[in-house]
């Protein structure tokens, strides 16, 4: 089978689907490996790096319409999707569900689509979860943002002048972006406190050396493979009210929370803006889908009432050599257990192939989106 590795297009993406180091892996597994010219350079990794490691340069044409698979972090263009052969698998970030018009064009192309934010947590697809690797690096790189940013450091320090007090960190969210942001805050030396409306993740936060923020529940709340899929507008009322005096305090606030499928909520009003001290900073980490913050804006760095919101969508691309590795080692146990070098597996009641499958030559099977009323 001909595995095909284009350039990414989406604006400011910086990481490659697959990298030379597992290049070499699918080769020995018996794939054939094409990569478009220059497809590793935005993550430091050179066309020599690629031919050396066993792949093959060819055009984007070729590979789109002559790979069986065609590996991507990102949905590519309609044009390169309707390219390609019927019957071939595209393998990327897809957020079906918020994307109807890519479920659209993998069907008049009949392909096989595989969504990796789709991968169910379970513990047999633990080393194909990109999602958990790329927020991993992502919740590391949004401290040091705003570390980086903010007219202060972090940790307490005793000096002959004087002790500086530590910094206050406030992280809504305790996934995995989240427990990687208490991590890095307090390996910095912060103060972090964090809220998060799943109790069971208390022992978590305070396992990594958080102070967790307690929001009593209620039956609103539907948690459904480990995301929250739903919560009443009372429920966030109440944790702003709670959380606010919090923020007041807060040095810097980190916000993590998405729904998949559905629009971020909002957890930072105007007010608890306005109530930072000046020079504070907020990085929204859910900007790309609406965004956790009141004012923040789409991969931009604003300042409003005196406190600096960083909306960066794709933070994970600021660090694009080792999320590249990390994604490309995710689709290596995944496209291994998909197929072997002569042919699919597709053994559709699987759970992994079932909970990941979009399209399948064309046909919607997703259930998720079965029973959407976007598509």
């Amino acid at each position: 089978m001909i595995l095909g590795i284009p350039n990414e297009t989406k604006a400011g993406e910086n990481r490659v689907s697959i990298v030379p180091d597992v290049v070499k892996q699918l080769i020995k597994e018996g794939f054939n490996v094409v990569v478009e010219p220059g497809a590793g350079k935005r993550s430091y990794f050179s066309d020599d790096t690629y031919t050396t490691s066993g792949a093959v340069l060819k055009s984007r044409q070729a590979i789109f319409s002559e790979s069986d698979i065609v590996c991507c972090v990102n949905a590519p263009p309609d044009s390169d999707i309707a390219s390609m052969k019927k019957e071939a698998a595209l393998i990327s970030f897809l957020f079906a569900l918020s994307n109807p018009a890519i479920v659209h064009c993998c069907e008049s192309a009949g392909i096989t689509a595989f969504a990796v934010d789709a991968i169910p947590r379970i513990s047999r697809a633990q080393k194909m979860d990109a999602l958990s690797s790329q927020a991993n690096l992502a919740g590391y790189k949004a401290v040091l943002m705003a570390a980086d940013t903010i007219g202060k450091i972090l940790p307490m320090m005793t000096t002959a002048a004087g002790t500086i007090r530590p910094a206050k960190v406030v992280i809504f969210g305790a996934g995995v972006a989240g427990l990687q942001a208490i991590a890095t805050a307090k390996r910095l030396g912060a103060v972090v406190e964090v809220t998060d409306i799943r109790p069971e993740t208390k022992e978590q936060v305070e396992s990594l050396g958080g102070r967790f923020i307690e929001v009593k529940g209620d039956d609103s709340i539907k948690i459904e493979g480990g995301y929250v899929k739903g919560v009443s507008e009372d429920f966030l009322k109440k944790q702003q009210e709670l959380v606010g005096r919090h923020v007041a305090e807060a040095d810097i606030v980190i916000t993590t929370a998405l729904i998949p499928g559905k629009k971020a909520p909002v957890l930072v009003t105007d007010e608890m803006v306005k109530s930072m001290r000046p020079g504070s900073v907020i990085v929204d980490m859910a900007v790309e889908q609406g965004g956790n913050v009141v004012g923040s804006e789409l991969n931009k760095t604003v300042v409003k009432s005196d406190v600096t919101i960083i909306g960066e969508a794709n933070i994970t691309s600021l660090l694009p050599s080792v999320a590249s590795f990390l994604y490309a080692r995710n689709l290596l146990a995944f496209i291994t257990h998909l197929a072997t070098k002569d042919s699919f597996k597709f053994e559709m009641e699987e759970e992994i192939t079932k909970g990941s499958m979009i399209t399948f030559k064309g046909k919607v099977v997703h259930t998720s989106l079965l029973k959407s009323e976007t598509l």
